[in-house]
C-alpha cells in the first residue's frame, strides 16, 4: 500500500508541475487576473495535497492501517474535486463550457475531502503510538 501511495504522489507531483508550468506559459494569455488567480489556487492545493500524499505513503511504510488508505483516498479526491473544478470554472470560457454552473458547488465538496483526509493522516498516525 504505502510503495503505491508514494507512486501515486510522485506522479501528482509531475502533474502539478506540468499543470503550474501550463498555466505560466499557456494559460495566462487567455485568462484574466481574476481567472488566472482562482487556476493558480488550484495548481497550489495540488501541491499542498500532493504533499500530503507523499507524508501519507511515507508514514504508512512504519505501519500499514486503514486509516492511511483512507487518508490517501480523501486527499486523492479532494484534489480531483478542488482543483479540478477550479481549473475547470477559471477556464471555462476558454473551454466553451460557460453553461457548466453546476461546477461551482463541487470545490467546497472537494475541501472537505481534504479535511477527511487530514482526519484520516491523524487517526493514522494516532494508531503507530499505540
Amino acid at each position: 500500500m504505502a510503495k503505491d501511495i508514494l507512486q501515486a504522489g510522485a506522479l501528482l507531483g509531475a502533474l502539478s508541475v506540468i499543470i503550474g508550468a501550463f498555466t505560466a506559459h499557456g494559460l495566462k494569455q487567455f485568462l484574466d487576473a481574476n481567472q488566472l488567480e482562482i487556476f493558480q489556487t488550484g495548481v497550489r492545493y495540488q501541491y499542498y495535497h500532493t504533499f500530503a500524499i507523499l507524508i501519507t505513503g511515507l508514514v504508512a511504510l512504519k505501519q500499514a492501517n486503514k486509516f492511511f488508505r483512507y487518508a490517501y483516498w480523501a486527499f486523492f479526491t479532494g484534489i480531483v474535486l478542488f482543483s479540478g473544478s477550479l481549473y475547470l470554472l477559471s477556464s471555462r470560457f476558454v473551454l466553451g463550457i460557460e453553461s457548466w454552473t453546476w461546477l461551482g458547488p463541487i470545490t467546497p465538496i472537494g475541501g472537505l475531502f481534504f479535511i477527511i483526509g487530514w482526519v484520516c493522516l491523524f487517526l493514522g498516525i494516532r494508531k503507530l503510538a499505540r
